[in-house]
């Protein structure tokens, strides 16, 4: 993002799309665990693109139910396993930057996996970078406004 400019200011240029419904459906994996402390821990990955931080998400998988699609990104893209709650905890937006470098906006479906292995290879390890955080820490390195509060919501106890 520029400087002064926000995420709802990049939304906006993208209104009329977004009140048509005309957005990309993903689905994502807000990754989590205690630490040896018993602290909840947040597992946030680079893009490969422009490396901002963010959570496992992926498009739509025929024969996959959404929490099965985000249970799949999270090994993708952060080599964790665990299983997905069914119902969704939230949704978020963003701008997906597409192979032809158009931007469109895309609708996160977000679902809450408890992680039980982290595996140091998978798939994506070389791409991109991982870290555990607090929930906290994860709301102040991601952009979207939506995905903030949803990492402040498990800060203050809920969902988890």
């Amino acid at each position: 993002m520029g400087k002064g400019e926000t995420h709802l200011s990049r939304l906006a240029g993208h209104a009329e799309v977004l009140l048509r419904g005309e957005v990309f459906d993903q689905f994502g994996a807000l990754c989590f665990r205690s630490d040896h402390q018993g602290a909840l821990e947040i597992l946030l990955v680079t893009t490969r693109e422009t490396r901002r931080w963010t959570i496992p998400k992926g498009w739509p998988i025929k024969g996959l139910k959404p929490h099965e699609v985000a249970e799949r990104e999270a090994w993708e893209e952060a080599g964790v396993k665990g299983k997905a709650r069914k119902k969704a905890a939230g949704y978020y937006t963003y701008l997906k930057t597409l192979p032809d470098g158009t931007k469109t906006p895309a609708m996160v479906e977000v679902h809450l996996l408890s992680v039980d292995k982290v595996c140091e290879k998978f798939p994506e390890y070389k791409e991109r970078t991982l870290e555990w955080m607090s929930p906290l820490e994860a709301a102040r390195r991601v952009n979207e406004p939506e995905l903030k509060g949803l990492l402040i919501t498990l800060e203050a106890g809920g969902f988890v």
